[in-house]
């Protein structure tokens, strides 16, 4: 199922009911006073090899389900990598391997974020599409709106043009937005989060080794203004970038921050086996909801903010 389908013949699409918070849970009652165990996974994405990315993708799935993680955030395009021109045999195999992370997410009654080329319906280009899988089930999208010219992303992405809506988890009642990459350097993406009432934004990317620092410093940017928790998953390894084939090194750097803009320590972090590729590594987190929730109440930032001036100063 894409985004944009009607699931059991709904009349609308999951992520489009964000307003509607259940009381409960798969696992009963939400717990707003207890931690959320989050994990990130660094892989060394390969270049078209679905079947490598996608072993490790699951390797590191399960090993963030037996630590207890709720939420996994997995890096942008980590299927395909950032490869050019995805006809309809790539797409489908991208569509496969959804699949296979959809199956694992709903026998770990976990929720996975991260992005893929996804068929815009209508013969052009794939969006770069981060996705939002809730213990099995497809409960949200959202198609990369900024597009990086550098390495020529117009070329080989349709541009999204929709703002990230929140998804509720229902273990924790976490409400989780994605923002994919280079989105992360625009403040009106977050912001539109932030004004849904998204307690944490998830930024799945590819970051490259050269502008590392800004990767740090808009992360925890994006928390301090948004008053959530932002969890920023990044690639390892290098790799030949878009159609200009751009060589490019990533580090990784995945990190979590806090609302106050702090960064939250791992409680672990664990190696995994990359297949033919560099090693992943899994870091597992744990994040207090209510402090965003009490930085709200103590800061009113989103009642205080004058929306109606700001427009006409950016036109």
């Amino acid at each position: 199922m894409e985004p944009g389908d009607h699931p059991k013949g709904g009349s609308e699409p999951l992520w489009a009911r964000t307003g509607r918070r259940a009381g409960f849970g798969a696992l009963g009652p939400v717990r707003h006073d207890l931690p959320m165990r989050v994990a990130t996974l660094e892989m060394d994405i390969g270049a078209g090899d679905l079947e490598g990315n996608l072993g490790t993708a699951l390797r590191g799935l399960r090993a963030a389900g037996e630590a207890g993680a709720e939420l996994v955030a997995l890096p942008e395009m980590w299927p395909t990598g950032l490869t050019p021109g995805s006809g309809a045999a790539e797409l489908a195999q991208a569509q496969r391997a959804l699949e296979a992370v959809a199956a694992v997410s709903g026998e770990l009654d976990v929720a996975v974020i991260g992005s893929g080329p996804a068929s815009t319906g209508d013969g052009s280009l794939p969006t770069n599409r981060a996705h939002v899988i809730v213990s099995g089930q497809l409960a949200g999208g959202y198609d990369k709106v900024h597009l990086f010219s550098p390495t020529a992303e117009t070329l080989a992405f349709t541009a999204g043009h929709a703002p990230p809506a929140p998804v509720d988890l229902p273990r924790s009642g976490a409400r989780v937005a994605p923002i994919v990459c280079y989105d992360l350097r625009f403040p009106g993406v977050a912001r539109s989060a932030f004004r849904a009432g998204a307690d944490v934004l998830v930024v799945v990317a590819q970051w490259p080794e050269a502008r590392a620092s800004h990767w740090g410093a808009l992360l925890r940017g994006r928390a301090a203004e948004s008053q959530a928790h932002v969890i920023g998953c990044n690639r390892i390894g290098e790799d030949e970038v878009g159609r200009r084939r751009m060589p490019l090194r990533f580090l990784g750097g995945s990190a979590v921050v806090g609302p106050g803009g702090a960064d939250v320590p791992a409680l672990e972090r664990q190696t995994l086996d990359g297949g033919a590729r560099r090693a992943a590594v899994l870091s597992i987190h744990d994040i207090d909801l209510g402090e965003s929730r009490r930085l709200r109440r103590e800061v009113p930032v989103a009642r205080d903010e004058r929306r109606d001036l700001y427009p006409g100063w950016i036109e």
